[in-house]
């Protein structure tokens, strides 16, 4: 179970992993991408620290909606409106909730997924942040239907994230600027996958300190 309280220590982790990665991620963008994934997605985290502290008090939809619209007017490039969306769909699966089931957090990642593809028009395999989403959701689903703590499914999420970014490596990118480089793309390490899988694995070590 993830209380509001919790949520809140994951974003200022979010914030945190996303800083202390910004040329990392910037770094991977320059190589097949416009070269501001990093510098960008900092911006945004750093630009809602205010506006959640603002709705703490609020319930868990309204703190991801928040999330959502600071990303969306802050974050540049396709970033802004692909994470805003994540973030939108979150909320609108635990509007008015205090807390977030086990259950709640699959569909929160699976509606987030769901929207990225809606406004993104990718699918796995595309070398984007899916191939590390999806693996994460089939890895989440199944530890949560087998009845397994969301801590220990949560860790699966961020194994199987994981193993999505070093797949980005193989193939070449269908999307995004990095697609106009084709075979020449195969190689390297999708921005937009590493940033997804480092927002997981900031989840995921919260849950493990303080759940």
């Amino acid at each position: 179970m993830i209380h509001r309280d919790l949520l809140l220590k994951m974003i200022e982790e979010i914030t945190m992993v996303i800083g202390a990665n910004k040329q990392y991620l910037t770094d991977l963008d320059q190589t097949i991408g416009d070269g501001d994934h990093g510098i960008n997605m900092d911006r945004g985290f750093r630009a809602i620290k205010d506006k959640v502290e603002a709705v703490k008090d609020k319930d868990c939809g309204t703190i991801l909606k928040t999330v959502a619209m600071g990303l969306i007017s802050t974050v540049g490039g396709a970033s802004g409106p692909l994470y805003g969306t994540a973030f939108m769909k979150a909320g609108q699966v635990v509007a008015n909730k205090m807390e977030i089931t086990a259950e709640d957090a699959v569909k929160i990642l699976d509606e987030a997924i769901q929207g990225i593809i809606a406004r993104g028009k990718a699918a796995q395999g595309d070398k984007t942040m899916l191939d590390a989403l999806i693996p994460a959701y089939d890895a989440l689903k199944a530890a949560v239907e087998e009845g397994e703590p969301l801590t220990n499914a949560m860790g699966k999420a961020v194994e199987a994230a994981e193993g999505g970014v070093a797949y980005t490596k193989t193939i070449a990118a269908k999307k995004g600027r990095a697609n106009y480089l084709g075979d020449r793309s195969i190689g390297h390490q999708d921005p937009g996958a590493t940033s997804s899988y480092l927002m997981l694995k900031a989840i995921y070590d919260v849950l493990t300190r303080e759940a």
